[in-house]
């Protein structure tokens, strides 16, 4: 262990995170400096953030279009008739367009509840609580909740809708979410820390198919699922190399493999470069 956590620490500090912001979309809040715009932008971003980054980021684009220089204000002050000419013919993958609609207006209405996103998940947020669990699971829930009849004429939640809004409840690892947390959360390198009262340790690592193929080789989880618990199993093996800041390594670690430079444990002639081993 003590091996790894000098080899991760070295990539750690290695790492050119500035030059990564044009293959991730954290790039999208990054081009707002009120905590108001960044966290709404960074939002929309995870929420959409699957699949390739060139075919989610045009997506995200037009989402934001509408709100210029401040989103926050925007989808604030959101009218679901006078406003919806601006997200016809937005849909991505699962993704239909009513359903991209109904996030503007979920967003619309947790804004006009709340103030912010952090107001909301600051009262779903509990320090005694191991890590962000609870809190996210209350946070999902309020969303889930909202009457979404202005949008599809009647108050359902259709999968395109639900599969934005991912849940621990349900076992999914939540990837985007604890993307749109750490983003939210982590104070250093590209982060933006502007939530505060939370503090890093209780994060849970986005655990997509890159992290997870790169934690099994590392021996960070023996789970083959990518659930939610293999989330936590991961983040709590980072936590013992790192206990204050167990998603240092988050953002590297899944370059690595977006990258191709780790195709997991298939691909043993890659093994002898790898920048994390080596």
């Amino acid at each position: 262990m003590a091996t790894l956590k000098q080899t991760l620490d070295r990539f750690y500090r290695e790492y050119n995170f500035r030059e990564r912001l044009r293959h991730d979309p954290i790039g999208f809040p990054h081009r707002y400096s009120h905590p108001d715009d960044i966290e709404i932008a960074g939002f929309i971003a995870s929420c959409f953030a699957y699949g390739k980054v060139d075919l989610f980021s045009p997506v995200i684009e037009k989402i934001l279009k509408p709100g210029g220089k401040h989103p926050a204000r925007f989808f604030k002050n959101f009218n679901v008739k006078r406003d919806k000419k601006y997200f016809e013919n937005i849909s991505y993958r699962f993704n239909k367009e009513n359903d991209v609609f109904c996030l503007v207006y979920i967003l619309n209405q947790t804004l006009k509840e709340w103030g912010s996103l952090k107001n909301l998940f600051y009262a779903c947020y509990a320090p005694e609580h191991k890590d962000i669990c609870y809190a996210l699971e209350k946070f999902v829930t309020y969303f889930m909740s909202s009457d979404t009849s202005p949008v599809y004429g009647k108050n359902i939640k259709p999968y395109g809708l639900r599969q934005l809004f991912p849940s621990p409840e349900n076992g999914s690892a939540c990837k985007r979410m604890n993307l749109f947390l750490r983003w939210m959360v982590r104070t250093r390198d590209i982060d933006f820390g502007i939530w505060n009262k939370i503090p890093p340790s209780r994060l849970i690592i986005p655990l997509d198919t890159h992290i997870a193929r790169i934690s099994r080789c590392l021996r960070l989880t023996e789970r083959k699922s990518s659930d939610w618990k293999t989330a936590v199993e991961i983040t709590d093996a980072l936590k013992k190399l790192d206990p204050k800041d167990p998603l240092k390594y988050d953002f590297a670690l899944c370059h690595q493999g977006i990258s191709q430079l780790c195709r997991g444990e298939k691909f043993k002639d890659l093994c002898s470069s790898c920048s994390i081993t080596s």
